[in-house]
């Protein structure tokens, strides 16, 4: 196993660098766990991008229900399928958790539009806020059960944190995050966005990044009570709120360029979490 967990840090590192930050915080007998977490994260949600229609996607997705249902026969010939499967023995995590991101995941392989703010905050409980938790587990399971809504908060603001950012590449697929909701409160059609109409553009940026700090409002203040053990699972939810005041500041330039806090910076916010 250590070569499949040594795959799994090595995607993280590459592919996403606020949770590579994160590992560093994470105890050492525990890294290899977290880190598979986060790779199979990064496998999921990429489905869209290594598929020319929907249909082959979602023979993927289902590829992963089954290796996780059946990891002897399934998840065997690839490292992080299964170097997953053997962290959800390790530690006991909840199948259901998995299978529920997978299904979140589906919405990602189409152009449907986020019917509404509830709906964005359902896609990111299954999907943001899941990792948190399920992270959680690994680190402290009896501790974990009393941060359940921390992490819905956490998740739902790293989430329209991570929407904002991923503008330019949503526009590109004429695909549509930002809820149908705040769209219509900030005077802005899907179609205006996706053209990136630089006005409406503007307002219904301004009107998502407020919806974000509204949930970073609901979670953040309380770092503090939140067990030291668990808070390396938070740590990439941490960032969001900078990266909401970045967006907030760029304004419709975000439709064309996302938004970046810098390694030092995100190293000082997750060390500033860790302390309080």
């Amino acid at each position: 196993m250590n070569e499949t967990y040594a795959e799994c840090l090595r995607l993280v590192e590459t592919a996403d660098r606020d949770r590579a930050i994160s590992l560093a915080f994470v105890p050492a007998d525990r890294r290899n766990a977290i880190a598979a977490l986060y790779a199979f994260n990064i496998e999921t949600a990429r489905v869209r991008d290594s598929v020319s229609e929907p249909m082959p996607g979602e023979i993927r997705l289902q590829w992963w229900r089954d290796a996780l249902a059946a990891p002897d026969q399934g998840a065997a010939g690839h490292p992080v399928a299964a170097a997953l499967a053997d962290t959800i023995e390790r530690h006991e995590l909840p199948r259901a958790a998995f299978d529920r991101l997978l299904e979140a995941r589906i919405f990602d392989l189409y152009d449907d539009p986020m019917p509404s703010s509830e709906a964005l905050e359902a896609y990111a409980g299954e999907t943001a806020s899941t990792l948190i938790m399920v992270a959680a587990m690994v680190l402290s399971r009896e501790e974990a059960e009393t941060q359940a809504d921390a992490a819905g908060h956490a998740g739902v603001a790293q989430t329209i944190a991570g929407v904002l950012r991923l503008l330019p590449q949503h526009r590109a697929r004429r695909q549509v995050f930002v809820p149908a909701d705040i769209l219509s409160a900030a005077g802005c059609s899907a179609e205006e966005l996706i053209r990136g109409e630089r006005e409406p553009a503007g307002r219904a940026i301004a009107a998502m990044a407020a919806f974000g700090r509204q949930h970073v409002g609901a979670w953040a203040p309380g770092i503090g009570t939140i067990p030291k053990a668990l808070r390396p699972a938070f740590l990439p939810a941490a960032f969001a709120s900078r990266y909401l005041d970045r967006i907030a500041r760029d304004g419709a330039a975000t439709l064309d360029r996302p938004a970046e806090i810098g390694p030092l910076r995100k190293a000082y916010i997750a060390w500033r979490t860790m302390r309080r």
